[in-house]
């Protein structure tokens, strides 16, 4: 009897899957593209410069999502996920970009630095799956879902720029609503592979009634080069500061107890059960894709929360959909004039769809927690609502620990590692450190039972 394929392997006609790579890569592009923008503002680039590391974030987002969901040797947890420049990364970068003696060669070498770290301790941290059993895993991709609800929400508000003005302007707000309303139509009533774009189909259509009412600026694409390559130590030569490089590696910390609470999510959306040793490459990738990064002028990249969303939405599990995403980013980085086009999409645009994607994350966390068991085992209550309230904390209040080291904001100002930490912290408490099987039966139903 022939073995059966699993969806997450299963390779889909080239003609769904560019559009469901692209469907991935918009809703990636935001978020991908704004912290090199950020880093470069602060250290006050030239615009050709700029568009240097715009380039060579997307070139290297696909050439670590192409390893992530392929696999190659020890690397890659061969899961459909898109990797991306990680927002833990800001603020060390801003504090590096702020000091005349360090810059961006500092940045540079830091990220070097802390991607070969993460190559040394990834596999000792995807030892720890044993202390993520079902009320934990629930919990942390429950917190991951509505973190990321602030960035859905705030793009259907529009981000003001200077050629559109208006934050919650009213007609912001309608399209996003468009685009909703059309991906839940589409949804409903469509059938066959127009359902498995209805994201896409929301933001084409979106971006379309965007532009007839003149809310699309194509500046940046008049203003874009048809061509520009990306080679290594283009903008800097690497500088290793101690104290950076000890930054970054807290950071990359951070980064990989976030990419296993997404890796978790993941294989809880297809259906494949997550070993240690599917763990280990995937943190691996993350620590082979920063020191990429640094090279590559760029910076620490993870897997992007973003897109974990669109695999719930679609359906679709099959690993090969992101290797398309990633020849796309790839093209885009290499081709200016089509990753300017990508731009042109406005935030309120992906804000309908936003909501949608990351509403589903949530969601998932909760169908999670529904298994856990809470009639004989009341301190499951108490971990879940301590650490979801943990994981508030940066949400709901900024500036709750603005007084305590700076050195402590990677971890502090991420409400996902902080849910996290807490979560096992407070399972160990109540429930010991017991093996992966035992612990999933304490808590609840076993992450391995969907598999």
């Amino acid at each position: 009897m022939a073995k059966l394929t699993h969806p997450v392997d299963q390779r889909l006609p080239l003609a769904e899957l560019i559009p469901l790579g692209l469907q991935h890569v918009l809703v990636m592009y935001a978020g991908a593209v704004a912290v090199p923008l950020i880093v470069a503002r602060a250290l006050k680039l030239p615009p050709e410069q700029i568009a240097v590391l715009v380039n060579a974030d997307l070139f290297i987002c696909g050439i670590v999502t192409i390893i992530q969901s392929v696999g190659i040797g020890p690397f890659g947890i061969r899961l459909p996920i898109m990797m991306g420049v990680t927002f833990a990364s800001v603020s060390p970068m801003l504090a590096m970009a702020g000091n005349a003696e360090l810059g961006l060669g500092a940045i540079f070498g830091s990220v070097i630095a802390a991607g070969v770290f993460g190559l040394i301790v990834a596999p000792f941290l995807s030892s720890l799956l044993r202390f993520f059993p079902p009320v934990v895993t629930g919990t942390t991709i429950a917190v991951i879902g509505i973190s990321l609800m602030r960035i859905g929400i705030n793009w259907a508000a529009g981000a003001p720029t200077p050629a559109f003005p208006g934050y919650g302007d009213p007609i912001n707000l309608l399209v996003a609503a468009f685009v909703l309303v059309v991906i839940l139509l589409i949804t409903k009533f469509a059938k066959g592979f127009f359902v498995n774009v209805a994201v896409l189909m929301g933001i084409i259509l979106g971006f379309i009634l965007a532009w007839v009412i003149g809310k699309v600026s194509f500046t940046a694409l008049h203003n874009a080069a048809w061509l520009d390559l990306v080679y290594p130590f283009q903008l800097a030569k690497p500088k290793f500061d101690f104290f950076a490089v000890i930054t970054m590696c807290l950071v990359m910390l951070v980064v990989m107890v976030e990419s296993t609470g997404m890796f978790l999510a993941v294989g809880e959306m297809t259906d494949r059960k997550i070993e240690q040793r599917d763990l280990t490459r995937g943190l691996l990738t993350d620590g082979l894709g920063t020191v990429i990064g640094g090279i590559f002028n760029t910076f620490p990249y993870t897997s992007f929360s973003q897109n974990v969303g669109l695999v719930g939405v679609t359906g679709i599990k099959s690993r090969w959909v992101t290797v398309a995403g990633g020849v796309i980013l790839l093209i885009l980085g290499l081709i200016p004039k089509l990753g300017a086009l990508v731009t042109a999409v406005p935030l309120f645009v992906l804000g309908g769809a936003g909501i949608v994607m990351f509403g589903m994350v949530a969601a998932t966390g909760i169908r999670i927690l529904a298994s856990v068991d809470y009639k004989t085992n009341r301190n499951n209550l108490f971990i879940v609502a301590i650490s979801i309230g943990f994981g508030m904390i940066p949400l709901l209040a900024p500036t709750f620990f603005a007084t305590l080291p700076k050195s402590l904001e990677p971890l502090l100002n991420s409400g996902i590692v902080l849910a996290a930490v807490v979560a096992v912290l407070l399972n160990a408490y109540f429930n010991g450190v017991q093996s992966a099987g035992h612990a999933g039966a304490a808590g609840g139903e076993k992450m391995s039972d969907h598999a």
